[in-house]
C-alpha cells in the first residue's frame, strides 16, 4: 500500500516509558569481522553508536550498514566471524531511556498489544505484537476466530483510530479486505466478558 504510514515509534515522553525496547535480533554474520544483519529491525533505533544489550551484557553499535530493510551491524568485542554466528537469535535491546521520542500519532509498542482490532461492533481479534514492515509498521493480530494471525498496516487508510486508553483500535475493515474474518462483537465491561468465559475471579 502507499499510504502514508501513521508510525508508531517506540518511545514517548509522555507515557511510561518501558525498561527496554527490542531493535531486533542477530541475523546471520555479514563478512568476517563479526557483522551481521539485522532481522526484525526497529530501523530508528539502529544508529550508530546506540548503547544496547544482548544476551544481557552491555555493547555499543561501531558499524552501520546495510538498507534499512536489511540492516548490518557490528558491535563493539564482536570481532570476528564465529562471534557473530555464537550470537545469532539473540535479541538487541535498547533502554527505553534512550529511545526516541514518539510524536503525537506515536504509540510504545507496549501500548497497542493487547487491545481489540474493530471496526463497529465487528471484531477481528487481538494484537499480538508489533513488527516492521519495509514501508511501515504493522499489527500482527490474533483472530477472534483462531486459525493464521493477520497484518494490519499501520496506514491512515486502515486505522480509523488508535485508543490504547480504552484497549481498542478501529480500522476500515473492507479496505484491508478482512471483513469476512470479522465477527460481530458488541463491548461489554471486562467483569461481564470474564463471567462470560467462566472467570469469575473467585477462589475454587
Amino acid at each position: 500500500m502507499t499510504s502514508e504510514p501513521v508510525a508508531p515509534k517506540t518511545g514517548a515522553a509522555s507515557r511510561q516509558v518501558p525498561e527496554s525496547v527490542p531493535a531486533g535480533r542477530v541475523g546471520r554474520p555479514h563478512g568476517l569481522d563479526g557483522s551481521f544483519y539485522v532481522t526484525r529491525p526497529r530501523t530508528r533505533l539502529l544508529t550508530l553508536g546506540a548503547a544496547l544489550v544482548v544476551a544481557d551484557q552491555p555493547t555499543t553499535i561501531v558499524r552501520r550498514a546495510g538498507t534499512d530493510e536489511r540492516p548490518i551491524v557490528r558491535l563493539e568485542g564482536i570481532d570476528d566471524r564465529n562471534a557473530a554466528e555464537a550470537m545469532r537469535g539473540s535479541e538487541l535491546l535498547i533502554s527505553g531511556g534512550d529511545a526516541p521520542a514518539l510524536g503525537e500519532q506515536e504509540w510504545w509498542a507496549h501500548e497497542l498489544e493487547g487491545c481489540d482490532v474493530v471496526d463497529g461492533e465487528r471484531l477481528l481479534g487481538t494484537v499480538s505484537k508489533l513488527i516492521e514492515l519495509p514501508s511501515c509498521e504493522a499489527l500482527e493480530v490474533s483472530p477472534t476466530g483462531g486459525g493464521e494471525v493477520v497484518l494490519v498496516p499501520l496506514v491512515r487508510d486502515a486505522i480509523r483510530g488508535v485508543l490504547p486508553a480504552q484497549r481498542r483500535i478501529e480500522v476500515d475493515l473492507d479496505f484491508l479486505g478482512l471483513s469476512a474474518a470479522a465477527e460481530t462483537h458488541e463491548r461489554r465491561p471486562a467483569e461481564q466478558q470474564r463471567q462470560d468465559h467462566g472467570d469469575t475471579g473467585a477462589d475454587a
